[in-house]
């Protein structure tokens, strides 16, 4: 029997990727987390699983909807954001990624396409209706692996969008149902 994953991405935060490695929610933010709360309210089914990054932007997203579940999140690292490449300055990081997003997944080697299947494996090990706050990049894998698309951004998903695959736990594959709202994402 099939079930639904919606992945969520992170409301706005207060910092880009190359000043703060681990930012919270500002208050646009915080705002676009009570508004995709309410809106999975209606969406979600009592006793879905949460799921949730293990960074701040990630895990203030997801208090929200779980403060309303009266739930706790389960943090997993496989969700989290895309890796910087090891020995990059954190000033370089924006610059990086925009190149890398130009591209594919085979074309960055294998720490990034381990880091991809790790993304996707999550997603279609989940053993029912559950709810994923992460990243771009990372819900842009699980996009290119149902539409079998190897591009890094496919979506550009705005904050706090809400994308729904279908995942079969017998074949472990997932359909893409639903896209999230996109927008021109400002990486920062």
């Amino acid at each position: 029997m099939t079930h639904t994953v919606r992945l969520v991405r992170h409301g706005r935060a207060t910092a880009g990727w190359n000043i703060d490695p681990d930012p919270g929610l500002d208050d646009l933010g915080r705002h676009q987390a009570e508004t995709v709360a309410g809106a999975l309210d209606e969406l979600v089914s009592d006793g879905s699983a949460i799921w949730t990054s293990p960074l701040r932007r990630c895990r203030e997203t997801a208090e929200s909807f779980t403060i309303r579940r009266s739930a706790e999140a389960i943090v997993d690292e496989r969700v989290a954001e895309i890796p910087s490449p090891e020995g990059i300055a954190m000033a370089d990081r924006v610059e990086w990624l925009r190149t890398a997003m130009g591209g594919n997944w085979a074309d960055l080697g294998d720490r990034y396409t381990d880091y991809r299947d790790r993304v996707v494996d999550a997603v279609i090990g989940t053993t029912g209706d559950t709810v994923i706050f992460s990243h771009f990049i990372a819900i842009n894998a699980v996009i290119g692996y149902c539409l079998g698309d190897d591009r890094l951004v496919i979506d550009r998903l705005d904050n706090t969008s809400v994308t729904t695959v279908e995942v079969d736990p017998v074949t472990r594959t997932a359909r893409l149902i639903g896209r999230g709202h996109e927008a021109d994402t400002l990486i920062r």
